[in-house]
């Protein structure tokens, strides 16, 4: 299975369109999870119409992101893989504790808010931030992820930068 993670993309302050890079991705997607501070839910249609989309809310969303149905927290399974989201995991330190108290079965957990990109396994729980793909703050470019999802694992991560 092929997820496209995205986070931050904040519409349309940032997002005024898909940027033209992330429309391959978004062809080739199975899954897309946006990990919050889609702002708009145009963004959750726009994505919907290539893949089934799990979201969560962010700090800047608007309540239709909510209607559309993002909740603060969701775990979902795909291929065999538990996956836990939320927008905001916390400070830095104490954060794979915290995330696995949250999400105490999830192999994974995605979030956002911080813009920046990060994949790693603290405290037994593999964590991954995609960055954002349109409000790339201090880092050098804008990001997202692709997950490969096999037989209950995780076979490849990839966090990418898009063209500037």
């Amino acid at each position: 299975m092929r997820v496209l993670v995205l986070s931050d993309t904040h519409s349309p302050r940032r997002w005024t369109a898909c940027p033209p890079a992330l429309l391959p991705e978004l062809e080739r997607a199975d899954v897309v999870l946006h990990a919050g501070d889609v702002c708009t839910p145009d963004v959750l249609d726009l994505l919907a119409t290539h893949a089934p989309v799990h979201v969560v809310m962010g700090n800047n969303d608007v309540p239709e992101v909510a209607e559309w149905g993002a909740p603060e927290t969701l775990e979902v399974e795909l291929a065999g893989v538990r996956v836990g989201m939320i927008h905001d995991s916390g400070q830095k330190q104490g954060r794979g504790a915290r995330l696995r108290r949250l999400f105490p079965t999830a192999d994974l957990v995605v979030f956002g808010h911080s813009h920046i990109p990060l994949d790693e396994t603290a405290d037994g729980l593999r964590i991954l931030n995609p960055g954002s793909p349109t409000d790339r703050r201090r880092q050098p470019a804008g990001t997202y992820a692709v997950l490969d999802l096999r037989d209950g694992a995780v076979v490849e991560a990839r966090i990418h930068e898009l063209p500037r």
